[in-house]
């Protein structure tokens, strides 16, 4: 009997996805099908990271778990604003979805100036899909063209390997040059 105890006096509670694991699985999006992999078995737990600890990359997986009601029933409206909380607390990729969610008005209502708003800060914080939207964005005519020079340096300096983001960043940057002063274009070509 000695020996059960001192096997429970071992046990440890540890972290399912430690934060870094779970932003990998959130930029690869692969974060609702890792929680589906592991069969749900981890929905407390979840919860418990996003609504008590407060933690934002928890707060986004949980927060699109109810949207989409994977492995729970399914809150849109509960869902979005746990997004809006891990946006609120700097989580680029938080931000990047709000920005292409009221940009396709998926889950809320189309709101292109919202969408740049949001959009804008993830690019501002390194989010490439989100640089890459708001350049779209830019050229299709919404936003501030006092913006476009940080767009156009952002992707300018981005580095990928993927050979068909280098030539979709390619385009943009050669539209984005056609609405720029060539003072602009210049500046956002500068070594910062």
């Amino acid at each position: 009997m000695q020996g059960a105890h001192a096997q429970t006096d071992d046990l440890k509670a540890v972290q399912l996805y430690s934060q870094d694991r779970l932003i990998a699985l959130i930029d690869k999006n692969a974060h609702l099908a890792q929680v589906t992999a592991d069969r749900c078995q981890l929905v407390q737990d979840i919860e418990a990271h996003a609504e008590i600890l407060k933690e934002p990359a928890y707060q986004f997986l949980w927060g699109d778990m109810l949207a989409w009601g994977v492995c729970v029933d399914a809150n849109p409206k509960r869902g979005v604003r746990l997004m809006h909380e891990a946006g609120e607390q700097g989580l680029p990729a938080a931000l990047e979805q709000l920005g292409r969610y009221y940009s396709t008005g998926t889950l809320v209502q189309d709101d292109k100036s919202r969408a740049v708003i949001y959009l804008r800060e993830a690019a501002a914080l390194g989010n490439l899909k989100a640089q890459l939207q708001l350049a779209q964005l830019f050229i299709d005519g919404y936003g501030s063209p006092y913006d476009y020079e940080d767009a156009y340096r952002w992707l300018y300096t981005a580095i990928t390997a993927d050979a068909s983001t280098h030539q979709k960043i390619a385009g943009y940057l050669s539209a984005l040059e056609q609405l720029m002063h060539p003072k602009a274009v210049r500046n956002a070509r500068r070594p910062l």
